[in-house]
């Protein structure tokens, strides 16, 4: 009884200026991504504004890390994220702290259409209804804001924004706010699948805040004027500006690729070139193996719906971690018929990607890990079948 109490007395409280017949002011709030890892694609919320000047702020980005379970929903993308309405000064001062610009978009939202979306944020943020399931891509703390704003414009943001599309893709978009931290845009990068590369519209580009901020602009509400009415920057923005497009490193993966596969064609030979070859192997082999595991078990054991069917598994072959242990016997100079089998299965498997893409059978952009790991796998099935014919092992 005592917490059906405490959710009526906080619904009462949030439906204040509703029930005393003020009408609210909506805002869509967007703040700049930051420098930690999580926090680079952005953050926006909505504001709503009592007429006794009281400012709350809905955010659909909360989580708990105590949660039961939190681990292995994160693991199998699951994760459980909610509404959580703070003062909106609280919040400001946590950005300021960090140092990450804010910006406020006004909307010109009739009192009706202003305090239903008022009523509904209200009702979303009660505890019983707070959760969602998370997905970075097509249901995150952006696309919620989105969709609660459409559903007060009767649906004109969706029909005013879907038709249009320039071209950016999930992929483009995280990668181009990933460059700064490369562990990320290189996992990023690789665990993608084609889904990814799908053209996106202006609706769906809102997953990320700022491209959402852009595309209100644009909107015109169905009393015919504009949705956006004042813009203000509330806080500056002090960190690192966000690329206008995503980074161009084929040449380096063209270039490790093919550094790597002059090093595996000294495998056999005599000096140390020969031990490094080894070693080589042993890091390539490990990597495509532990990789191409990933990739399949997102795949098959996931909702991480973004990465599958990834072309990548054609070179992050799970099948190099059977080479392993081999490697002793490769170090004596010494390949077996089985060891070679496997590893022009894998050169082959490799050579397939590339087909594939030329012939438009994957629509997928895997072009630069083709450019790194297909010459070693192909200099590795070449020399170890040349250690065959020169080995009795």
């Amino acid at each position: 009884m005592r917490r059906a109490g405490l959710r009526l007395a906080l619904l009462l409280l949030l439906l204040l200026p509703a029930l005393a017949g003020a009408a609210p002011r909506i805002g869509l709030v967007t703040m700049l991504p930051g420098d930690v890892y999580w926090s680079r694609f952005g953050h926006n919320a909505i504001l709503v504004e009592g007429e006794d000047g009281r400012r709350l702020l809905y955010n659909y980005g909360f989580f708990d890390f105590e949660q039961p379970g939190f681990l292995a929903r994160f693991l199998r993308g699951r994760m459980l994220y909610r509404l959580a309405v703070v003062p909106f000064e609280q919040d400001l001062a946590y950005y300021a702290a960090e140092g990450r610009g804010v910006q406020l978009q006004w909307l010109d939202l009739p009192p009706e259409r202003a305090g239903r979306l008022a009523d509904f944020l209200a009702w979303n943020a009660l505890p019983e209804n707070a959760e969602y399931r998370y997905d970075y891509f097509r249901d995150n703390c952006a696309t919620r804001v989105r969709d609660a704003l459409d559903q007060a414009l009767d649906g004109a943001l969706r029909d005013q924004l879907r038709g249009r599309s320039r071209g950016l893709s999930y992929r483009s978009e995280a990668l181009r706010l990933a460059a700064e931290e490369d562990w990320l845009w290189l996992g990023i990068h690789a665990g993608l699948g084609p889904a990814a590369d799908i053209p996106l519209s202006r609706w769906d580009e809102g997953f990320v805040p700022m491209r959402l901020a852009e595309a209100v602009r644009l909107v015109r509400t169905p009393e015919g004027g504009p949705l956006v009415i004042g813009e203000r920057e509330l806080l500056p923005h002090r960190l690192t500006a966000e690329r206008d497009d995503p980074p161009q490193r084929r040449w380096l993966f063209v270039a490790l690729g093919v550094l790597g596969a002059v090093a595996v064609g000294r495998l056999g030979h005599h000096g140390r070139g020969h031990g490094f070859a080894v070693g080589l192997l042993a890091g390539h082999w490990l990597l495509c193996g532990l990789g191409g595991s990933l990739l399949l078990g997102l795949w098959l054991a996931t909702d991480h719906q973004i990465a599958y069917a990834n072309a990548n598994l054609l070179l992050l072959n799970p099948l190099a971690l059977a080479l392993l242990p081999a490697l002793p016997a490769l170090a004596r100079r010494a390949a077996g018929a089985w060891m070679r089998g496997i590893a022009v299965l894998i050169a082959l498997a490799g050579i397939a990607l590339p087909l594939a893409l030329a012939l438009r059978l994957i629509e997928q952009d895997a072009a630069d890990f083709a450019c790194l790991l297909l010459p070693l796998h192909l200099a590795a099935a070449w020399r170890l079948h040349a250690l065959g014919r020169s080995s009795p092992a």
